[in-house]
């Protein structure tokens, strides 16, 4: 398993596959729900990547909502970026929106979980 890099989601399998592991694992999920088309997402992705190079123990995934539309509907994401922490298969937080002064505070908290 790569450590320190964000993993890109481009199938359905892939997805479950990352979810499989981090049940196994029980490590948190960062998951960054993305478009192509979206500036606002195009400014955190930067932000995410050194997220993951600092918080080697979280598994930090990145899905196009465009790619996974059915992945980003069954965790109900409705505005992009959404960042959603997962923790044994459960959501244990969101943050929506391009902040990114909130989003390492986040990830720094429920690394402690």
């Amino acid at each position: 398993m790569a450590e320190g890099v964000v993993i890109a989601c481009h199938t359905v399998d892939e997805w479950k596959q990352q979810i499989q592991i981090s049940l196994e694992s029980k490590k948190l999920v960062a998951v960054d729900f993305t478009a192509s088309w979206c500036g606002p997402c195009r400014f955190m992705a930067p932000v995410f990547a050194e997220l993951a190079k600092k918080f080697t123990d979280i598994i930090f995934l990145k899905v196009d909502v465009d790619e996974l539309e059915s992945v980003s509907q069954e965790w109900k994401v409705e505005a992009m970026p959404t960042f959603i922490f997962i923790k044994e298969g459960i959501e244990v937080d969101r943050l929506v929106g391009a902040n990114k002064d909130a989003l390492p505070k986040k990830v720094e908290l429920l690394a402690a979980i």
